[in-house]
């Protein structure tokens, strides 16, 4: 782990309830894909966030807060940064924490998300391209309603820039004219993969739904040695 300082330099609304935080450490960020930061408010309140930068962005760490109303931990964590940005003060940050970044291997892959659990796979999928990863690479991000896919042409054009790489969204209630993947995201893979068994499946999302999509997935022949999420550290 690193602790670094840094200022706020952007906090932008990417939906009603979600905003892109941009931060400049210090000193150069270390951190694998898929890893998170904590933020410290005081020394007994730090708050878990993913990056959804990849590694090589060293100098610039992007956050994907949810800061709904009924979500006062992140809320509170949106307000903290935002008044160390007004009052031009730096935030400390607790670096490359977690266990499920990216594993080096040669198998296919699956990276999935659940509403902002987007920027952990996002962290990841930016890394495969960065790196040129030649082997198939399937992203799916499930969100409530259509609206909330806030980075789908981003996806779409990372998913255009390599063959191997597809890009699928899922909208769980369709509010208009979709034409795309309905209902749970993990129900979406398991119609689409038929044996889970030779990929690499990287995930986030609520820990109620990650332990959910862990026993489907392993049902229709997922390895757990292969799958990896933070979440599993705090379910059974």
């Amino acid at each position: 782990m690193q602790t670094l300082h840094a200022s706020v330099t952007a906090i932008t609304p990417l939906t009603e309830f979600v905003f892109k935080v941009l931060l400049k450490p210090s000193a150069p960020a270390l951190f694998e894909a898929g890893q998170y930061l904590q933020l410290v408010l005081a020394e007994k309140d730090k708050r878990a966030f993913s990056i959804a930068s990849k590694p090589s962005q060293t100098g610039e760490l992007e956050l994907h807060i949810g800061a709904g109303a009924a979500d006062s931990y992140a809320m509170q964590a949106l307000e903290f940064l935002r008044q160390a940005r007004q009052q031009q003060q730096s935030v400390t940050l607790e670096v490359g924490l977690g266990n499920a970044q990216w594993q080096t291997t040669d198998r296919p892959v699956v990276l999935l998300a659940g509403g902002t659990g987007f920027s952990y796979v996002k962290s990841i999928a930016d890394h495969l391209a960065e790196i040129g990863y030649d082997q198939p690479v399937f992203f799916y991000w499930g969100v409530k309603v259509e609206s909330a896919l806030y980075a789908k042409a981003e996806m779409e054009a990372w998913a255009a820039a390599r063959k191997n790489f597809q890009f699928i969204p899922v909208v769980e209630t369709p509010q208009g004219e979709w034409h795309g993947h309905t209902g749970f995201v993990h129900h979406a893979v398991m119609k689409d993969i038929v044996s889970l068994e030779p990929y690499s499946v990287y995930m986030a999302g609520r820990f109620d739904m990650i332990g959910l999509v862990r026993d489907d997935f392993m049902a229709q022949g997922a390895e757990r040695q292969f799958m990896h999420a933070d979440a599993f550290a705090f379910i059974k």
